[in-house]
């Protein structure tokens, strides 16, 4: 009996057991069921949605990038496929040690571990990252046999950007880079469709034009819609819409003419730009020494970006965009025109000139050890007169000549092209104001006026500005923004854009004012300073040169460039214009610690304007000759000269320089005279 009931009482609970298994299968079934109408029904648009995305993936294709090419046509920056070896961090567990045997399959040097490393910081995890660039034919054959041991690494077929000149006119081209950290939070900010322009896309430009043209060269990128397996492995193309590849930008430069200068300046630090004063085209652009941008489109190794960033010579310096200096004697007629336009003097006003300017009790000297007697306007600037100028800034005042010069561009940005430009300094008793922050500085004294008559003192300026301002003073005043490119083409319709040039409000100069000038500058290549440099010429040419000082000289003290330091020897310029009846060309060039502007900067204008107006290329020993600082009759091979810059072959790229020192241009003393 007792047997019996236990029984029924283990059957009683096993039913129960039993009805409450059911009742949870049967509610796992239904939220299962719910779950499904839920997913099925409400969700069924949304989830067929992202289903077929993960079935689809669009990959982007990255444009081909556009060419840069000279106003000849020669081919400035160009690109080239190549294959490279690259892993993603993501998919490798130890990345040392599949670099390491990496390293047994294809020449992996020290130099690319360092700038995998330095990417890798700079990256997310998920980014593939190259190990090796420009694989050979070889060597991808060896890692395809043994990619299998490699998983997340991976050979892809890469553009590469080429500049075939090498280090001709890096300055201006400039040069793209991998998009780094700083540059994709900036990129943020970019519009929506401009951004998604850009997906797929690890180079972007970083100087020069290649920064200041990114949007025309870039192109726009196509795409691709795969059909993926679960595993992510394409299964077969759906879509396809090719990239269209960037425009073709053509530039104002004549790169011959640019390749020519820079070989002139030699080892020489300096800057050269040469503008067309009727329409703003920037002809030349040099700043030595150069560098080579190729070095910069892999990503440039520790010890190359070493060499260039702490060499003495700062070959990353653009000193025609950002070296400032002050302009010398070649800043004379610039005052003549603001003594014309101000009515501070009239053409035949006399002054004595005795060799020194007295105020004070402050002697300002002049150059040299006698005076000129008597001078005029024309004479002070063919005969280049301290005393003169010294008394005009006298008479002047400082704020009376920074309202007649500033309409010229100095101490203002020009506007060209690209970015980076400075301002340079053209001084004010406003300016000083708000330069110095202590009230003790900030006070104007009338000593200071003195010497910024010869472009010294506070005075600094680059040669952009300066080229300009004597394009816009040798046209009679008429003033474009200086533009480094003239035509973009269009890849699609190959239609040419032509770039309008930006006119400015023309200055307000007498016709006999602007002849007066020229006259003179005239002058100083027949009976003046450069004389000697433009003996010969069979075209007319107008000129003036300078000497700027480096560092200071004391009032009792003689400058002696024997006794000082290469870098703290004197500047060598010279403005320049050709022809005189018509002028064509308009140029401003330094030599940094050259010596008088006679002997280094007016040679180098004389070869390019041979070039220029009779198409004489120089020879080597004229190439030499001009180094030197010697200049004479034109020698060379000619070319035709129909019209001014024609298209011809590009000269060989100059070698490297390896100048003895530099150092940035200071404020002279106040006292201190200038050679012409």
């Amino acid at each position: 009996m007792t047997e019996l009931k236990n029984v029924e009482r283990e059957l009683s609970r096993f039913r129960t057991r039993l009805v409450a298994a059911a009742a949870f299968v049967l509610f796992g079934f239904g939220l299962l069921a719910a779950r499904m109408v839920h997913l099925q029904v409400f969700k069924h648009d949304q989830l067929s949605t992202q289903a077929e995305a993960n079935r689809i993936a669009v990959l982007p294709i990255v444009p081909n990038r556009g060419l840069i090419v000279d106003r000849n046509g020669v081919v400035l920056a160009t690109n080239y496929s190549a294959y490279t070896l690259e892993i993603m961090p993501s998919k490798v567990d130890d990345l040392d040690a599949t670099i390491d045997a990496l390293a047994g399959v294809v020449a992996i040097e020290q130099r690319d571990r360092k700038r995998f490393k330095r990417l890798l910081d700079e990256s997310k995890s998920f980014e593939s990252l190259p190990i090796r660039t420009k694989l050979a034919d070889d060597e991808v054959a060896r890692f395809l046999a043994q990619r299998f041991r490699f998983p997340g690494v991976d050979v892809k077929a890469r553009l590469f950007r080429q500049y075939p000149l090498g280090d001709v006119g890096s300055h201006l081209i400039g040069y793209i880079g991998r998009i780094n950290q700083t540059e994709k939070k900036a990129m943020e900010e970019w519009p929506d469709e401009v951004l998604a322009n850009y997906r797929g896309t690890e180079y972007i430009g970083k100087l020069g034009v290649e920064q200041s043209y990114e949007g025309e060269l870039h192109g726009v990128t196509g795409f691709e819609e795969v059909e993926t397996s679960a595993s992510g492995r394409a299964v077969r193309l759906l879509k396809s819409h090719p990239p269209t590849p960037g425009n073709t930008l053509r530039m104002s430069i004549d790169i011959r003419l640019q390749a020519l200068v820079e070989q002139m300046f030699g080892e020489r630090r300096g800057a050269l730009v040469a503008i067309d004063p009727r329409n703003g085209e920037v002809l030349a652009f040099v700043s030595k020494p150069t560098f080579d941008p190729n070095l910069f489109v892999d990503g440039i190794d520790v010890e190359n970006w070493r060499d260039l960033n702490e060499s003495i010579d700062k070959p990353l310096l653009n000193r025609a965009l950002r070296g400032t200096y002050p302009p010398g004697s070649t800043f004379k007629p610039f005052m003549a025109m603001a003594a014309l336009n101000s009515g501070k003097r009239s053409p035949s006003q006399i002054i004595v000139d005795n060799a020194n300017f007295n105020f004070g009790g402050h002697v300002f000297r002049s150059h040299g050890d006698h005076g000129l007697g008597p001078v005029d306007m024309y004479r002070s600037i063919v005969k280049s007169s301290n005393v003169y100028y010294y008394s005009l800034a006298n008479e002047m005042g400082v704020d009376l000549m920074h309202e007649h010069l500033s309409p010229f561009g100095f101490g203002r940005k020009t506007g060209i092209d690209v970015e980076g430009e400075v301002t340079g300094v053209l001084p004010s008793t406003e300016w000083k104001r708000k330069y110095y922050r202590k009230p003790e500085h900030q006070r104007w004294y009338a000593g200071e006026t003195i010497s910024l008559g010869i472009g010294q003192g506070y005075n600094n300026f680059t040669m952009l500005q300066l080229a300009s301002a004597t394009a816009t003073l040798v046209s009679g005043g008429q003033r474009f923004k200086p533009r480094l490119v003239s035509e973009i083409e269009d890849i699609v319709t190959h239609e040419r854009k032509r770039i309008a040039n930006d006119a400015l409000p023309p200055l307000a100069i007498r016709a006999e004012h602007r002849d007066l000038i020229l006259r003179a500058l005239h002058g100083v290549t027949q009976e003046g300073t450069s004389t000697r440099v433009f003996m010969g010429a069979p075209y007319k040419s107008g000129g003036k040169t300078g000497t700027a000082q480096a560092v200071g000289v004391k009032a009792n003290e003689k400058y002696n460039a024997s006794k000082l330091l290469e870098h703290q020897r004197d500047h060598s310029l010279y403005i320049a214009f050709a022809p005189l009846e018509a002028p064509a060309i308009a140029l401003a060039v330094i030599v940094e610690n050259a010596g008088f502007g006679a002997q280094a900067a007016a040679p180098i204008a004389r070869r390019v304007f041979d070039y220029a107006l009779l198409g004489l290329v120089p020879s080597e020993e004229d190439m030499a000759l001009t180094r030197q600082g010697l200049s004479g009759a034109p020698t060379g091979t000619p070319r035709d000269a129909s019209s001014i810059l024609l298209g011809v072959p590009p000269m060989a790229a100059a070698s490297a320089p390896a100048a003895a020192a530099a150092s940035a241009p200071q404020r002279v003393a106040q006292n201190a005279g200038a050679a012409p």
